[in-house]
Order: C-alpha cells, then sequence, then structure tokens
C-alpha cells in the first residue's frame, strides 16, 4: 500500500486537516492551539462542541512555566506524553500515583489511590499546573481540597479524567464549582492522558504547530 510516510509531512498534513474541519470560531485565539492539539491527540473534531474553559488558561498556565513552577499529573501516562525538553530550567514533571505512602492513605481515606495521591500535591500546588487525565476521583478530591481556602491554589487546571463512573460527573463538579482558577475541560466521558499531555504540550510549544 502506499502512504505517507514522512514525519514532517504527516505533521503538517493533520493539522491541515484538523484546521479545515474545526471551526475555531467561539474560542478565543489564545486558546486556539490548545484545541487544535487536543483534537490531534485523539483525531476526533467533535469534540470542540463539548470543550469548556474559563479565565485565562493560556496566561495562567504559561506565568507557571516562567517561575519554573511543577506540573502536577494524575497518571505517569500523562507525564510520559508531555515534552519533557521543552520544561523551561527548573520546571519539573511530578506523579505522586506511586509514592510509598498512598497505599495506606487510600485506605485511611477510603478512596481510590490516584485520589489519596492528591493529598500529596499540597506542598506543590501553589501556583502549579495540574493535568488530570485519568481518575475522576482525583479531579473530585481536588476541587474539594480547593474548596477550602487554606488550600494552596493552582495556576490553572487541565481537568480531561476518563471513562464510565465519575469522569462526567467530575467535571461537571468543576465547573459548577467556580473556583475561581482558570481551567479547560471536556465535558462527557471522553477524556485520556493524550489529552492531558496535549494541553500541556500546547503552552510548552506556545505557537508552534
Amino acid at each position: 500500500m502506499n502512504y505517507l510516510r514522512d514525519p514532517d509531512k504527516i505533521y503538517r498534513a493533520s493539522f491541515e486537516a484538523i484546521t479545515s474541519e474545526v471551526d475555531l470560531s467561539k474560542f478565543p485565539e489564545g486558546l486556539h492551539n490548545i484545541v487544535l492539539r487536543l483534537v490531534h491527540a485523539i483525531a476526533i473534531p467533535e469534540i470542540i462542541d463539548d470543550i469548556v474553559w474559563d479565565g485565562d488558561v493560556v496566561e495562567n498556565a504559561s506565568v507557571s512555566l516562567a517561575n519554573a513552577k511543577p506540573i502536577i499529573v494524575d497518571a505517569n501516562m500523562v507525564s510520559a506524553g508531555i515534552i519533557k525538553g521543552r520544561l523551561p530550567e527548573g520546571s519539573q514533571v511530578k506523579c505522586f500515583l506511586n509514592d510509598g505512602s498512598v497505599p495506606d492513605i487510600a485506605k485511611s481515606m477510603a478512596t481510590t489511590r490516584s485520589a489519596a495521591a492528591v493529598e500529596l500535591w499540597r506542598p506543590f500546588l501553589d501556583g502549579a499546573i495540574v493535568s488530570i487525565g485519568n481518575a475522576p476521583t482525583a479531579l473530585f478530591h481536588l476541587i474539594d481540597m480547593l474548596d477550602d481556602s487554606t488550600c494552596p491554589r493552582p495556576a490553572v487546571i487541565f481537568g480531561f479524567p476518563v471513562g464510565f463512573v465519575g469522569a462526567a460527573e467530575s467535571k461537571s463538579y468543576l465547573i459548577e464549582k467556580n473556583l475561581g482558577i482558570p481551567y479547560i475541560t471536556l465535558t462527557g466521558r471522553i477524556g485520556g492522558s493524550a489529552l492531558a499531555a496535549a494541553a500541556v504540550n500546547a503552552i510548552l510549544l506556545g505557537g508552534t504547530i
């Protein structure tokens, strides 16, 4: 079979196809690159109808990176998808899911390991980028933590948990709570690590497509 093999041509052709199929008019210009990369990550242009955001997502995330704040993720798959070579000096991607204390925390809280790991985010949350691409319980627990005014506030939340149980509800919860923290999310069941990483990469790459 004759098919396209050149990686640069594949990349360009992908974004040409996306831009021809996606109407970005409802999004502020600053969000265009994030939206394009979200579509690129899962090849479903129709998701643009379900993308919801609040606040200046790109500006807050960019300032966070400029200040070498961490990127906190809920799953190693999200971390693996982030382009580490574009991280500014001093910035780190942090995932606490495999921390040795997590199983005991989960047991004491009667919750999932993903939610328990969020407890370990507290010392790093202030001004950080949070990107959730797996566990609805992680987003639920983060929102409840942030509902307490004493909890440090991240700069921005990328909320893309996935699944049949709790994913849609956790994202609706993020929207309804109106925490005053900029966020971008995708309502419904669709989500995943690829989307969470793509949102971060859109910030790291700036205007590059």
